[in-house]
């Protein structure tokens, strides 16, 4: 398994709290001892599930990378006030780096056979929104940008990111679509809304995005028979996560688990921080991200889920390519 993106399935190679969070994971986000180690969930994350989500196919995914880096996007500018980061194109760089050095132990043909075997998920696009594009004082993309120029200048790039790893050899390539990020407490606060209620139009926003993304799917599919393309359908997991909380467990929709109430989006979950006890009834960990009960939700659908959670196959379908 190849993994790219951000800090949804970041495993903390590159945040600023790596030093502490590396030695503490034990192996994930709680320390009990001390609580948060500074990893952006407080257990698991969608990529801890899907890699040991089957025995039968451990041996296909159990081997690989993760590229991914917190606070990075599909725009090398995203996410550049929040200090070091490896953009999308960037992680690709590294992995294409890291593929040549293992080609040439491999050899080519065994090498080529081992990247179409691998499975390769990017949960990337988040960021290009929450720290780009809803940002208007660090940024001027919502200037120069209407939100559909926006979401076609994400496309347009992710679509070359995307050529890049099939022209690399990897031929089974999961896209997650990006969640709702008018729900999350960041945005609550940020925008001041009423109790029970998303920022509508960031959701939109994403929407947007999240629409191009499934064509591009078809699109990639038409056009690479020799491969299969997987679009995510994240929003609409986590939206009915939040609309239906009581089939899924929850109980605290709107509120992040480790210290972050609709007055403090701004917050992420820092070391030594005193998090809820109830976790599994909290969809989110911190002002953005979610908690482990929500990964295990969406590291499920990604799996086996039916064709409104993954177009046009799921994880299992491809692995067994």
């Amino acid at each position: 398994m190849f993994v790219f993106g951000d800090s949804i399935v970041d495993n903390g190679n590159n945040n600023y709290l790596d030093s502490f969070a590396k030695s503490n994971y034990l192996p994930y986000g709680i320390d009990f001892y001390r609580g948060p180690t500074g990893r952006f969930c407080n257990g698991r994350t969608i990529i801890d599930f899907l890699a040991y989500e089957d025995a039968n196919t451990v041996e296909k995914m159990l081997h690989g990378v993760n590229f991914a880096s917190a606070a990075a996007g599909i725009l090398d500018q995203t996410g550049q006030f929040l200090g070091d980061r490896f953009s999308l194109g960037q992680q690709i760089a590294n992995f294409k780096s890291s593929s040549e050095e293992l080609r040439n132990k491999m050899g080519g043909k065994n090498m080529s056979q081992f990247l179409a075997k691998s499975i390769t998920m990017v949960v990337v696009g988040s960021n290009d929104y929450i720290n780009n594009y809803l940002l208007p004082t660090l940024y001027v993309t919502s200037y120069y940008y209407t939100p559909q120029d926006y979401a076609n200048l994400l496309i347009e790039r992710y679509t070359q990111n995307l050529l890049e790893l099939y022209n690399a050899g990897l031929r089974k390539i999961f896209l997650a679509g990006v969640g709702p990020l008018g729900c999350i407490p960041n945005q609550l606060a940020t925008n001041f809304t009423p109790p029970g209620e998303c920022v509508s139009n960031v959701n939109e926003i994403v929407g947007m995005f999240n629409e191009r993304l499934k064509s591009l799917v078809d699109q990639l599919n038409s056009d690479h028979h020799d491969a299969v393309f997987v679009y995510g359908n994240t929003f609409g997991a986590v939206n009915d996560m939040l609309n239906s909380p009581s089939n899924y467990g929850f109980r605290v929709t709107d509120e992040g688990c480790c210290g972050v109430g609709r007055n403090q989006g701004q917050i992420t979950c820092l070391p030594l921080s005193v998090p809820c006890r109830n976790r599994n009834e909290y969809v989110f960990w911190d002002a953005f991200h979610p908690t482990e009960a929500v990964n295990a939700v969406l590291a499920k659908k990604a799996y086996v889920g039916a064709s409104s959670d993954c177009h046009p196959i799921n994880v299992q379908q491809m692995a067994q390519m």
